[in-house]
Formats: C-alpha cells, sequence, structure tokens
C-alpha cells in the first residue's frame, strides 16, 4: 500500500493531480487507513504509471479514459486502441505542421535591420496580419 506522497514521488505525478484524477474517473478512490490517509494499491500504482505516460504522450483526458477503458477487457481486439493512437497521431501531425509554419513565419520577422522600433518589421508584422506570409 502506498500513501498519495509515496504514489506522488514513484510516478512523478503532483498530489493534486492525482486528487484531480480521482475526481475524473480516471483512477479509483483508494482505500483509507483509520487516519482517513489515502492509501493506493500496486494496481492504482501501475494505472497512474499509464496515465502519466499517455499524458507524457499528449493523449487527451478522454482518450486515456477510452484506453483505460480497452485496458480492462484484454480479449478485445486491439483496432479500437489503435485508432486512438492513430487519430492523436494525425492531431500531432497537424500541430507539428503548424509550428513549422509559425516557425518560417517567425525567422521571417526576426531578420530586421530597421534602425527605430517606428521601422521594425516585427512590430509592423504583428500590428498587420496581412504581412504575414504564411496563415499560423
Amino acid at each position: 500500500m502506498f500513501s498519495i506522497g509515496q504514489l506522488s514521488k514513484r510516478t512523478g505525478v503532483k498530489i493534486p493531480t492525482i486528487r484531480y484524477y480521482e475526481q475524473m474517473g480516471l483512477i479509483d478512490a483508494p482505500e483509507r487507513s483509520e487516519g482517513n490517509q489515502r492509501r493506493y494499491t500496486a494496481d492504482g500504482l501501475s494505472r497512474l504509471s499509464f496515465i502519466r505516460h499517455s499524458r507524457d504522450l499528449g493523449f487527451s483526458i478522454e482518450d486515456i479514459k477510452g484506453l483505460l477503458s480497452l485496458s480492462q477487457h484484454p480479449e478485445r481486439p486491439c483496432h479500437d486502441a489503435h485508432e486512438i493512437a492513430v487519430q492523436h497521431l494525425g492531431a500531432v501531425q497537424d500541430r507539428i505542421k503548424k509550428l513549422r509554419r509559425l516557425e518560417r513565419e517567425l525567422k521571417r520577422i526576426s531578420k530586421c535591420d530597421a534602425d527605430s522600433v517606428s521601422e521594425c518589421a516585427v512590430i509592423e508584422t504583428l500590428a498587420d496580419h496581412g504581412l504575414c506570409e504564411t496563415e499560423h
């Protein structure tokens, strides 16, 4: 059995976040000691580690709920889990494309060699989106 502090140290998840995950139903409410202290099992530790890794990979809370639900039914086919991962990958790839456009635009406007702010490409471009070369 683990206290919430021990669980936090082992997983790297902050205590308020652990409580939040309990409220969201991602982890079960733990047993309580006689002193009303939360006591987590090894399964709780494993589940929280799963959640932490999923969050590190950028999965949404809804996706994690779905993946956790699937993990409770090992006899089911992998297709649904695969589909969640593929959809998330597509969203990540879209964000990367957008970030690359943003990077190009920032590189372009940061090459300003004006002597004063009144002629500064950074300030002018931020004031007028029409001066941007890309949609970002």
